[in-house]
């Protein structure tokens, strides 16, 4: 079984690479990346995947479900520029008699929670000076994985950001009121450190601590800054990521939690939960 999954994840490697015409077992997710790098004069010039099986798996009558990680590696060329964007995608396959039938990402469930109401606390200032060097450092240490000093969530995008956030000298304020300030303490957080949602409401309102003034254009993010992403333009607002790098053409390459990613354009095309109402916030932090 691990070499019919091997075969799969080559095939998709060899489909990053290839110009021959896609046909109906194309992924649509690298035929979506393929035509987004084609808009920005780049194009992936090598590929590699590496997966992992997770925990047992389960058996219901004559199938098995094996649930397993995908690091997938890309070389990007754009004009005289290279650079390497990695993501990690859970999936699960289906083996019938032992043979597979079906291998599918897993349905990326993104913040769907709201919480529109958030207090300032009461102290007259925070002051900091927001190190947007440590804040991509800590970004790019932890695309990955989890810090064991830091509750780690099922939908982890919000909660890494604010990691980063904090890294770059952000002071956490408003513990123990979870509806106030920007925290997390033990087992106990913010609705602004965790949900999607409130960040971006956070981000637009405070005045103390951690500010943040929205730009109109991705183009005018630093390094360090963050991106606030409403997949479906209802208004509700459920994914965020934070600017770690640039490309040839000065626009954010992007790492992000909860479908783990690294350097990936900003602007989610590629991605499952992309929808054509897609709606973004761009916040640069105040430094001071």
């Amino acid at each position: 079984m691990k070499e019919q999954l091997q075969e799969q994840l080559e095939k998709r490697v060899r489909q990053c690479v290839s110009n021959e015409r896609e046909s109906t077992h194309t992924c649509m997710k690298i035929k979506n990346k393929k035509r987004s790098l084609e808009k920005r004069g780049a194009s992936i010039v090598k590929a590699k995947a590496i997966g992992k099986i997770k925990g047992e798996p389960q058996i219901k009558e004559d199938s098995k479900y094996i649930s397993y990680m995908a690091h997938f590696q890309y070389l990007i060329k754009q004009g005289k520029t290279f650079y390497i964007e990695e993501e990690v995608e859970e999936r699960m396959a289906e083996f019938y008699k032992e043979t597979l039938v079906e291998d599918k990402e897993k349905l990326v469930l993104y913040d769907q929670k709201t919480v529109d109401f958030l207090e300032e606390d009461s102290r007259a200032s925070y002051p900091f000076q927001y190190d947007r060097r440590k804040a991509v450092q800590y970004a790019e240490k932890w695309w990955n994985s989890h810090n064991p000093q830091f509750h780690a969530f099922d939908v982890d995008c919000t909660n890494y950001i604010s990691q980063c956030l904090h890294a770059g000298g952000a002071p956490m304020r408003g513990f123990p009121a979870r509806g106030t300030g920007w925290w997390m303490r033990s087992k106990n957080w913010s609705y602004s450190w965790s949900v999607a949602h409130s960040l971006r409401i956070h981000l637009a309102n405070s005045t103390i601590g951690l500010r943040a003034k929205e730009v109109e254009r991705p183009e005018e993010l630093l390094l360090g800054d963050i991106i606030c992403y409403d997949f479906q333009g209802d208004g509700r607002f459920d994914h965020t990521t934070i600017v770690t790098a640039k490309d040839e053409q000065k626009m954010p390459l992007v790492n992000a939690h909860t479908t783990n990613s690294r350097k990936r354009y900003w602007d989610y095309e590629d991605s499952t939960a992309y929808t054509e109402n897609i709606k973004y916030k761009f916040f640069t932090i105040y430094d001071a």
